[in-house]
């Protein structure tokens, strides 16, 4: 039942985020900044609550009357900020509610967050407690209804029984003490209330408690618009207690039980007060979690870009962003929500439950090539991800390699195959589908796709396509020789096989069919029987550089097939098989693709599109691994 709930309110929760994200952005989405903007009210309301009280007296009639000349005397201040007062206090209300709502409809309170969650439940309280407390200043009609309403349940306990009406029979029981001890509470609780907020705070890493500047215009704005709008008045006459009042205007934020007092037994009413808060306290604990042996804590290596990296211990139940900032880590975020997408990290190793999110924050085609965000992942095992800037940690030089260039073949007009051999007694232990990265003179790195099995010996296949301007691939084509050495650092990525029962849709562009090459012989060699199927899609025929290679693997293995695709065949080229964008030819042979894996490599233009295409036609999120390559800058001009 609880779970429906929570899954009933993500979704409303990421609707309406979706519809402030379009019309204000991310970065000043209200919905990102509850607790910082209800820091933010308390201290207007306590700013607005400190001018008020130096006018106002306490006394009878003192307190009424000096409530109504700074009301209307002093309208152009002292009544503003009057109204202001009481629209701050009734929004940080909201605020906190929509808080504590949100997280728990994104289930952020069980484990070690249950600090926060009963400090929270203790502030809706407190803050209750001092806006009814607020309420009996003026002595106004409505002061005299809360006061007596009030004191009247608070007299329905036992520790009181009925002492506390006896000082409402009569006005003239009421005297200047009673105010002063009412002026002392609504000081006294605010500061109480201020020490709670920081205590509630102090487990959240880097916690904000200022909203980006436009929401703080924007609020201030706001309550400025409803005070000269619609200003804040007191109710009826003076209070005179000897007459019943019969008629008020109730402010809901803070007197919705107010009603059921003068409805329901006093004994019923606290039933209900009291039950509501106990099992909200207690709901990080509920539904009962019996037995042990479940793993609290998981080690999560964070790998930078300059080679840096650090490892953090992520407890159940927290993102790896919070884990990162409160082990000191500079990680990139903002919202911390799922919807700015700025703590993109992309997943080395390890599995992860992820938090719903915006999908305009990660795409289709960045979660195929294993991207997601921190502020959503909780780790369900240890983990390796990497982050694309510098993390703050120190730097860990990454191993590096040599090997001399023992072949050069050219495979095609613009692409050369480059054998690479260690030295004697040396191995690389790599998973096919992974790359390496040439490190240049100038320590420039240019990565390329092991074309290979695993265990191949010593040697290193590459398949390098001619980039025009690209200062490696030129030099391949036109100054390397056997002979010469490169050093190289890896290997690196996550674009494997998975270890899994569907059937596989491979689609390569271009010499994005050198990974895949790697896994389908690493498939051969390890007697893998699952059905393959290859789309390799290029310009011209003659791109088709290993077409041969292909066809003796269909017919070798029963279980393999090759579809070559051209999209820009010339007329003399004779081509006779299928023509287009090689993502579209897939799609025509199947129209339902869940059930099947694909593994994609190629131009992030390829991988943009074809992803978002294959998942609208049933493919799986989770069943979609994708491997885009990005050509360096071209070489200066001399």
């Amino acid at each position: 039942m609880i779970k429906k709930f929570q899954e009933l309110l993500q979704w409303l929760f990421l609707r309406v985020e979706g519809l402030f994200n379009a019309a204000f952005g991310d970065r000043i989405n209200p919905f990102y900044h509850l607790g910082a903007i209800t820091f933010f009210l308390f201290w207007v309301v306590g700013a607005s609550g400190l001018y008020l009280y130096v006018f106002f007296e306490t006394g009878i009639p003192e307190a009424y009357t000096s409530v109504v000349a700074l009301t209307d005397k002093q309208w152009w201040l002292g009544g503003i900020l009057r109204s202001v007062h009481r629209y701050a206090s009734d929004a940080m209300v909201l605020t906190m509610v929509l808080h504590m709502l949100r997280y728990f409809a994104f289930d952020r309170y069980h484990g070690f967050r249950w600090f926060s969650w009963v400090t929270g439940v203790m502030l809706i309280w407190m803050v209750y407690a001092s806006g009814v407390n607020g309420y009996m200043l003026p002595w106004d009609q409505l002061a005299q209804y809360v006061t007596v309403t009030s004191f009247e349940w608070l007299d329905s306990l036992p520790i009181f029984n009925g002492t506390l009406m006896r000082n409402f029979l009569y006005s003239d029981h009421v005297g200047s003490r009673f105010f002063t001890l009412l002026s002392f509470m609504h000081l006294g609780i605010p500061l109480v209330v201020l020490m709670v907020m920081w205590i509630h705070v102090q487990r959240v890493p880097k916690a904000r408690t200022t909203p980006p500047r436009p929401i703080v215009v924007g609020l201030l704005l706001t309550m400025l618009v409803l005070s000269l709008v619609a200003p804040v008045r007191v109710q009826g006459g003076v209070s005179d207690l000897a007459k019943a009042v019969t008629s008020v205007e109730l402010d809901w934020f803070y007197m919705a039980v107010f009603p059921l007092l003068t409805e329901w037994p006093l004994g019923r009413v606290w039933a209900l007060v009291v039950g509501a808060s106990v099992l909200l306290a207690l709901l990080p604990w509920l539904p009962p979690r019996w037995g042990r042996g479940a793993k609290n804590k998981f080690q999560i290596v964070v790998h930078g870009e300059q080679g840096e990296s650090a490892e953090i211990t992520v407890r159940k139940g927290e993102t790896i962003l919070d884990a990162g900032l409160r082990e000191g880590l500079t990680l990139a975020y903002d919202c911390r929500n799922g919807g700015c997408g700025l703590c993109v990290c992309s997943v080395a190793q390890g599995a992860y439950e992820q938090r719903p999110y915006q999908a305009s924050a990660l795409s289709g085609a960045q979660k195929a090539r294993g991207q997601a965000l921190m502020c959503c992942m909780e780790p369900s095992e240890d983990m390796a991800i990497e982050v694309a800037y510098d993390i703050g940690a120190q730097p860990q030089a990454p191993e590096v390699h040599s090997a001399t260039v023992v072949q050069m073949e050219r495979l095609a007009e613009d692409v050369m195959l480059v054998v690479l051999e260690l030295p004697d007694g040396k191995s690389l232990d790599f998973l096919a589908g992974q790359y390496i990265n040439i490190l240049l003179d100038d320590g420039q790195r240019r990565a390329f796709s092991f074309a290979n099995r695993p265990q191949a010996g010593r040697q290193i296949e590459l398949h390098v396509r001619l980039v025009p301007g690209g200062r490696f691939t030129t030099y391949v084509f036109e100054g390397m020789k056997v002979g010469d050495v490169l050093r190289f650092e890896g290997p690196r990525g996550q674009f494997t096989l998975r270890e899994s029962d569907p059937p596989i849709l491979f689609v390569a562009g271009a010499t994005g069919f050198a990974p895949i090459k790697s896994i389908v012989e690493d498939a051969f060699a390890r007697g893998v029987q699952r059905t393959m199927r290859l789309y390799w899609g290029v310009r011209q025929p003659q791109d088709l550089y290993m077409l041969q290679h292909c066809e003796e693997w269909q017919r070798a293995h029963a279980n393999f097939t090759v579809v070559p695709v051209v999209s820009e065949p010339a007329p003399g080229d004779g081509w006779t098989g299928r023509t287009g964008l090689v993502h579209e030819a897939m799609l025509a042979d199947f129209a339902d693709l869940s059930g099947y894996e694909v593994y994609l490599c190629g131009s992030v233009r390829m991988v943009d599109a074809a992803v978002p295409a294959f998942i609208a036609q049933g493919l799986h999120e989770d069943a979609c691994f994708s491997d885009a390559f990005v050509p360096a800058a071209p070489a200066p001009v001399a």
